[in-house]
């Protein structure tokens, strides 16, 4: 079976997750670069066999766009014109940071690794495909 791989897409940075063949657990992958995130996937993707992509729209409470809402719009562009054959599925990713943070707190990593932004967003990404598999019925 094929796997979800999921993006939570930032200006400096992109954290990345992916579920298990089977599509039942969500794990981080890693996190690139933004600039490097078309190049990661076309390595990715020629390794495994990615069936969706779920990707993180921001939004503000009030469900408006927010300063990032644009670049990720730019980057769903992009992803669905070098990979025409793999869907993508916008997710909200409202408290996933503030939820990814918290979750280095209760994992009991030290106060130095939790500055590390890249776990926070390879964490986020985890977080929002772990959420999209609870809401999709197999």
């Amino acid at each position: 079976m094929p796997r979800i791989l999921c993006i939570d897409y930032g200006k400096k940075r992109t954290g990345i997750a992916v579920t298990d063949p089977l599509q039942i657990i969500a794990t981080g992958l890693t996190t690139v670069d933004s600039h490097e995130l078309i190049s990661f996937l076309k390595k990715y993707f020629l390794q495994e066999e990615v069936e969706l992509i779920v990707i993180g729209e921001p939004r503000n409470l009030d469900d408006s766009d927010t300063h990032a809402t644009p670049l990720v719009k730019e980057i769903i562009k992009k992803l669905e014109k070098e990979f025409p054959k793999i869907p993508i599925k916008s997710v909200d990713e409202r408290y996933t940071s503030k939820m990814a943070k918290q979750a280095m707190i209760d994992m009991g990593m030290k106060k130095k690794d939790r500055r590390n932004k890249r776990t926070v967003d390879e964490i986020a990404a985890t977080i929002m495909l772990q959420e999209y598999m609870g809401t999709v019925s197999y």
